[in-house]
């Protein structure tokens, strides 16, 4: 009984099973309170935004009326439309992949350089750029007048180094002097000729400032008499500054127009060729007695080398991609470049002293034990590249915005950009939505599992 008596005394009375709950409702309060303004905030812009534009896009152009799941049958009937998503497919694939790629071998060369940190500021500086002022600065290097472009102003330079342009791409033939078009550009005489004839070819369409440096008076050329055993002549420039001259004819006044390729022709085949000299003058000497044609070929007048139409219809996807890429490789190395710093520096050393080379070490055990940093980076990229908006309309002239829509560009084209259809670009928006969410939920995923 004493000892009862002890042991009812020395226990604590039970506390009331209300006041032992009120300790954890309270914190559950504090906590929702100050998750409130973040609440707030996601439902103002996500879900409220999210569910107008599901609810939007079941009623037509103007809001009123009610068509259900029209403006998405229609959507995938608009061509432009399905060209958008074949675009948005080919930035999905490409993109991301070629970034993760780059990211990769760059963070992977940049830990062998003494300057590491300064390549990747370097790398990294044209994240700090607007897509705005990025897609501005690639329309300029992408414009095709080379004095503009610097690719096209490279493509050129490249271009005549190896290959000679004409210096005479606006020369013609004098009408009715001899001389008839061929269907390839050339140019050739109507009355055969011989050894021993002398003939005057008359061009114009070259302004006396473009004649090249050294063009001397063609007058002394044609007035010097022909050689028996050889056919001789004149290419010259028939245009008399200041006006006057008599055309067809050499006058005083009128420039040999050098450099020019000259060939004689005989039963369709070329017996000879030679370039004109300063003053115009070409000469065939050793000629077979026989009837010729005088040709210049059409490579005397060829339109000069202009570079690439980066911005046309078949590369302005390519382009923009190539845009993208600048922007956000260093965004992928410095990512990567992360994850290469956490790896097991021992795991590396056990292999090349097992006689691995580099290449066996990147590919067996560098690259398995970056695949989940890959394909974070991967993913991240995905998402990014699905809504990617800015740089396909700056950098896209207005006759091949068509041919690189995205959705993105589709979307705001279709509601706000002329189309003023709001309801199929709420069911574009729906779209894209529906395309971003899994890979937004693998991502997470990922992020819960690496936290495990």
């Amino acid at each position: 009984m004493t000892a009862t008596l002890a042991k009812e005394a020395a226990t604590p009375p039970a506390a009331p099973a209300g006041r032992a709950r009120r300790p954890g409702r309270r914190a559950r309060v504090v906590a929702l309170l100050f998750a409130l303004p973040a609440l707030l905030l996601l439902g103002a812009l996500v879900v409220y935004p999210v569910l107008f534009s599901v609810g939007r896009s079941l009623f037509d152009a103007s809001g009123t009326r009610f068509v259900g799941g029209e403006n998405y049958t229609e959507m995938f009937r608009d061509p432009a439309t399905l060209k958008a998503v074949r675009n948005t497919a080919i930035w999905v694939v490409v993109a991301p992949a070629l970034l993760t790629g780059l990211g990769l071998i760059l963070a992977v060369l940049v830990e062998k350089i003494r300057w590491a940190t300064a390549f990747k500021l370097l790398l990294f500086m044209p994240m700090a750029v607007s897509f705005l002022a990025a897609g501005i600065i690639f329309r300029l290097a992408y414009d095709e007048d080379p004095d503009k472009g610097v690719l096209n102003a490279a493509a050129v330079s490249l271009h005549d180094a190896f290959q000679d342009t004409s210096a005479y791409p606006t020369a013609r033939a004098r009408d009715g002097q001899g001389l008839t078009a061929g269907p390839d550009g050339s140019y050739r005489t109507g009355a055969a000729v011989s050894p021993g004839d002398s003939v005057a070819l008359p061009l114009v369409g070259v302004a006396p400032k473009d004649l090249p440096a050294g063009a001397e008076p063609a007058h002394t050329a044609a007035a010097r008499p022909a050689a028996r055993d050889a056919l001789s002549g004149v290419v010259y420039l028939d245009f008399t500054p200041g006006g006057g001259g008599t055309p067809g004819k050499v006058d005083r006044s009128e420039s040999g127009l050098p450099g020019i390729q000259v060939e004689a022709v005989r039963d369709g085949r070329t017996a000879a060729s030679t370039t004109t000299a300063t003053d115009g003058s070409f000469r065939f000497p050793g000629l077979d007695a026989g009837s010729y044609t005088l040709r210049l070929p059409a490579s005397n007048f060829a339109q000069p080398y202009d570079g690439v139409s980066w911005l046309g219809p078949a590369l302005v996807t390519p382009a923009i991609i190539g845009a993208y890429l600048w922007i956000w490789t260093g965004f992928a190395m410095v990512l990567i470049g992360a994850g290469l710093s956490t790896l097991p520096r021992d795991a590396l050393e056990a292999a090349r002293m097992d006689g691995a080379n580099e290449w066996q070490i990147f590919r067996r055990i560098t690259v398995p034990l970056l695949a989940p940093v890959l394909t974070v980076v991967f993913v991240t990229l995905v998402i990014n590249v699905m809504k990617v908006f800015d740089l396909v309309y700056i950098i896209a002239p207005g006759p091949v915005q068509e041919d690189a829509t995205v959705l993105a560009t589709q979307m705001w084209l279709v509601s706000f950009g002329g189309g003023n259809d709001q309801g199929l670009g709420s069911a574009l928006g729906v779209l894209l939505l529906l395309l971003v969410v899994p890979a937004m939920v693998f991502n997470v995923r990922r992020f819960k599992r690496s936290q495990r």
